[in-house]
């Protein structure tokens, strides 16, 4: 049996959104004190970062799924690459085209950005996300290797800093 989605637009995230949005990053893992997430989002706005979400029109305040996006001016393109890195839709709606809505605002957003390529981020163990990835024509097209940076008192000796004043 399928859901059917409420009417729903999509918009930026507000500052008003938080308690929706530590609901939803819940629901993929992620467990977010409501201070902590209005801090980070805070200071995403003002890195031009931003967050797009699916919001009831139905409901005052609810929301049915979010997308972050970034984009990064990187040497080796012409243009800077957008990425998606993280989109997660009510477990109760999914199926339901609010994600498909979501990843289209974000390609229009990185195409306004002037991105030349829009990368979608996805944890392994998302099977379910790569085949909706796929669906959608993204192609896989590289790994990724994480791990915390190591602390250092000092900057590495080896890198140059360079001189702009001169």
């Amino acid at each position: 049996m399928t859901t059917s989605a409420p009417r729903f637009s999509i918009r930026f995230a507000l500052a008003s959104d938080v308690p929706e949005l530590v609901r939803l990053f819940g629901e993929l893992g992620y467990e977010i004190p409501a201070d902590v997430l209005a801090e980070r989002l805070a200071a995403f706005d003002r890195a031009g970062e931003r967050a797009l979400v699916a919001a009831d029109d139905s409901s005052s305040g609810r929301l049915l799924g979010v997308a972050t996006l970034h984009a990064t001016p990187v040497l080796h393109r012409a243009g800077p690459v957008g990425r998606v890195t993280a989109l997660v839709v009510d477990a109760s709606l999914r199926g339901c085209g609010i994600g498909r809505a979501l990843m289209a605002a974000a390609e229009e957003w990185a195409a306004a950005q002037g991105c030349v390529l829009l990368e979608v981020t996805s944890n392994q163990r998302r099977v379910d996300a790569h085949k909706f990835y796929e669906g959608l024509g993204y192609e896989r097209t590289s790994f990724r290797f994480a791990r915390a940076p190591r602390a250092a008192s000092a900057p590495p000796a080896n890198i140059a800093t360079p001189d702009h004043d001169a």
